[in-house]
């Protein structure tokens, strides 16, 4: 069965930044090896927070979706959150309605998380990430935390600094992919692990 796979974020699923224009899913969709290539629809809109995240999921994704595919639905979480000054509970409750929705409809959800920003929103970030993903674990979703890993790394804090220090550029989105790529990401497409 194909896969059929939505993609729904902000600015960071559409790469913006990216020399290579590629993004985190670009290059996840280039190491993905299924029997047949999976068909990716990215649907980004930049700036979105989880809320207008949530109003907009269902409408946008289910004509999408193909009853002969094995259809898929990855939300990847911005920083819009913290900008726009939403509480963490209802950030919590925007994910939570999402998940709950989508395995109401039998589709098989991914999440993957803000990584670091601006220095002055990291520890509103760090907080986000950590009540996102309890949301997603505690649906046994698989939940990528992009933040931990990434706020202190060398490589990613040199790559901000030669951006604006809000999108990354090619080396950040390399970063974000692998941390998709070692976070079951083939496990959840039901591909062998060694693809890895």
């Amino acid at each position: 069965m194909p896969l059929r796979i939505v993609v729904l974020g902000d600015e960071l699923v559409a790469g913006v930044g990216d020399p290579k224009a590629l993004g985190w899913v670009g290059r996840v969709v280039a190491r993905t090896i299924a029997p047949e290539p999976p068909v990716v629809l990215t649907l980004a809109m930049p700036g979105e927070t989880s809320t207008e995240l949530a109003a907009r999921w269902e409408a946008e994704t289910l004509t999408r979706l193909d009853p002969a595919a094995d259809n898929r639905l990855v939300i990847a979480l911005g920083r819009a959150d913290v900008a726009a000054g939403l509480s963490l509970a209802r950030s919590r409750l925007n994910l939570a309605n999402i998940l709950d929705s989508a395995a109401q409809r039998n589709i098989a959800a991914f999440a993957v998380g803000p990584p670091p920003g601006r220095a002055t929103d990291n520890l509103r970030l760090s907080g986000l990430s950590a009540a996102l993903g309890d949301v997603a674990d505690r649906r046994a979703v698989p939940y990528v935390e992009a933040f931990a890993p990434l706020v202190a790394h060398d490589q990613w804090l040199a790559d901000m600094a030669a951006s604006d220090g809000v999108l990354p550029g090619q080396a950040g989105y390399g970063l974000i992919a692998w941390l998709v790529l070692h976070t079951g990401w083939h496990a959840w497409l039901g591909l062998p692990s060694d693809a890895d």
